[in-house]
């Protein structure tokens, strides 16, 4: 799993919560005047994820307020861009005569080498915020700086894609290896890059390794849509973002598959979580495959026996009489011990997850 540092103020004493607080928050993005109406017993709970030089923070805490003024500015910039993505709660964020106000799934943005002030609501706050170094958004200083105080929706576009790769990386962290930070550090930059170019409307200037791999993540966005269109073919996604097939075909070279496996072993792994979910038990297997862009039965077993080593009526079977005989005694065969798409059998079948 990655590395991640965290902080509870339940854990420590009433009377040390709130400054231990502020000087988390300070360390996390920069130094700043911190004041609550709940500071005498502050709750307030942080996860800081490092993914190289960017760090990615989910955090949930009571009523503040932050200020940075022009003398902390002075004397500490650490130069960084930051941006929070509101899951709960209300803000507003003032920096001089500038004002916005955001609600839920909004992108608030910000600068370490600006002063601000910024207000959350009455109620406790769900963020999911970012740090990210000015020089790691590829675009001209004069142009990123246009970003600040700019309210961005993360329901749709590119704030949408950086939105939900947030959430879903702070969800959970233990699929991925320490070695992974770095890399996914360079999809939070290169996204980040792509929702300040949208905003400024400067998507021309993006570096083009920047903009293929934020069109890369929405292409997948879009199968991920799709997968249960039976005509979901790579002309299809190709003209979908206005690229050539060749283009499409160089994208998904990059990341070592092909259009069509990736399709493939997306259907294939949506219809294994089904054919696992006992609630779906009355659905007909060949229902299943249809539902993920299989038409014809034959077609969808001999996809599913080839990833998973069983015919998917079997491997139900198999998987539903398991969990059935587990639950008493807490022990079994699990759905996990058996193949996903392209794992090669080594002894008993067990997924990589």
């Amino acid at each position: 799993m990655l590395h991640e540092s965290v902080l509870r103020t339940l854990d420590l004493p009433v009377a040390d919560r709130f400054e231990a607080w502020t000087q988390r928050l300070g360390h996390t993005h920069a130094p700043m005047d911190l004041a609550s109406d709940r500071a005498a017993d502050y709750r307030g709970h942080q996860r800081v994820i490092g993914l190289g030089d960017v760090t990615v923070w989910p955090a949930t805490f009571d009523h503040l307020v932050f200020r940075r003024t022009p003398k902390l500015v002075r004397q500490s910039d650490p130069e960084a861009f930051h941006l929070s993505l509101l899951l709960r709660g209300e803000g507003e964020a003032a920096w001089g005569r500038q004002q916005a106000a955001y609600g839920i799934r909004d992108f608030h943005i910000n600068c370490s080498s600006r002063s601000y002030e910024i207000t959350t609501g009455p109620d406790p706050v769900t963020i999911v915020g970012v740090e990210i170094p000015r020089t790691l958004v590829a675009l001209p200083t004069g142009h990123a700086d246009q970003a600040i105080g700019r309210r961005i929706s993360g329901r749709e576009g590119t704030g949408a894609l950086l939105a939900q790769f947030l959430v879903q990386l702070a969800a959970d962290t233990n699929p991925y290896r320490p070695s992974d930070a770095p890399r996914l550090g360079t999809v939070v930059a290169d996204l980040v890059t792509a929702v300040f170019a949208h905003a400024v409307d400067e998507d021309i200037r993006l570096p083009p390794e920047t903009h293929d791999r934020t069109l890369f993540l929405r292409v997948k966005a879009y199968v991920h849509r799709h997968l249960a269109d039976p005509e979901l073919t790579p002309a299809r996604i190709a003209a979908a973002h206005h690229i050539s097939r060749s283009h499409l075909y160089r994208l998904f070279q990059a990341e070592n598959v092909s259009v069509a496996a990736y399709v493939r072993d997306r259907r294939l792994a949506n219809a294994h979580r089904d054919l696992t979910d006992p609630a779906l038990s009355t659905t007909p297997v060949h229902a299943v495959g249809a539902r993920w862009g299989f038409p014809r039965a034959p077609e969808f077993t001999r996809a599913f026996r080839t990833a998973y080593g069983l015919p998917p009526g079997e491997f139900r079977r198999q998987t539903l009489s398991a969990a059935h005989a587990a639950r008493p005694q807490g022990c079994g065969r699990s759905a996990n011990q058996l193949r996903t798409p392209g794992q090669r059998q080594t002894g008993p079948r067990q997924a990589s997850l």
